[in-house]
């Protein structure tokens, strides 16, 4: 049997079968390129979310839940413990952000499990030259999530603290008033730190998953399914850490922008 890279009909190198999975299918230029694939695939992945979502809430009995019932609530009450052990105040918005970023982002990183080839395939019987599946491997996506981290968490930073305690602490936290410029140099480098920490933590982990998966597909098609298991299964393992980490970090950052450094 042909490896994939000999199964692909354009490539003649496993390096053109390498760069070609790894290929986004866009548009525009420059600043303004938008990855068409991840765009689609959070699209449907999100409308999927919210319908399993709203299934779940329609169909919740008092009676002997079903299996759609049971992971909703399942999920919800994971969500909500987590949020009240992490977040000091009370909050009808971080909750629910914290369920959509941790299921969204297990979507994301279970479309890994799919064969690099399958949807590729696809999308090239539709006319698409290039399809990537994978949006936690694209670092626009994993950026977004941890942009809109960022923000949340100046307004919570706010919302705690006020917009002058909030000030203050910029300006004499660690080293007090006296070192006033190294306080705003060191909190403007933590605060930054934690958006760039979340979108590459997630974004690392999944491309190298991701091209893992493309390299086992350049075995001979009758080798792969032993390395191609394995990996699959310890994949399944990193897909949900992963949603796991990103979720708690969220929570946690916006405790500690909530929290007063005064309170410790």
């Amino acid at each position: 049997m042909a490896s994939g890279a000999e199964q692909h009909g354009g490539g003649d190198s496993a390096s053109y079968y390498v760069s070609h999975h790894l290929t986004h299918l866009q548009v525009g230029e420059g600043f303004w390129t938008w990855n068409i694939d991840t765009l689609l695939v959070s699209t449907v992945l999100g409308v999927i979310m919210c319908g399993v979502m709203y299934m779940g809430a329609r169909k919740a009995t008092a009676g002997t839940p079903g299996f759609l019932q049971n992971l909703v609530e399942s999920l919800v009450d994971f969500i909500d413990g987590l949020v009240k052990e992490s977040f000091p105040g009370t909050s009808k918005f971080v909750p629910p952000f914290a369920l959509t970023i941790f299921v969204w982002t297990f979507l994301w990183n279970c479309m890994d499990l799919i064969p690099v080839d399958w949807l590729p395939a696809a999308a090239s019987m539709a006319g698409l030259e290039y399809m990537r599946v994978v949006p936690s491997a694209d670092m626009n996506a994993t950026f977004a999530i941890s942009i809109s981290v960022f923000f949340l968490i100046i307004i919570y930073s706010i919302a705690g603290k006020g917009f002058g305690g909030y000030a203050k602490e910029w300006l004499s936290h660690p080293f007090g008033w006296y070192l006033l410029p190294f306080n705003i140099i060191i909190n403007f480098v933590e605060l930054m730190a934690k958006p760039v920490s979340l979108s590459l933590r997630l974004f690392g982990n999944l491309y190298a998953g991701e091209l893992i998966f493309i390299l086992i597909a350049l075995l001979p098609w009758g080798v792969q399914f032993i390395p191609g298991f394995a990996w699959a299964v310890f994949h399944i393992l990193v897909v949900t850490l992963q949603a796991f980490i990103i979720t708690v970090l969220s929570v946690v950052y916006l405790s500690m922008a909530y929290e007063s450094h005064d309170d410790h």
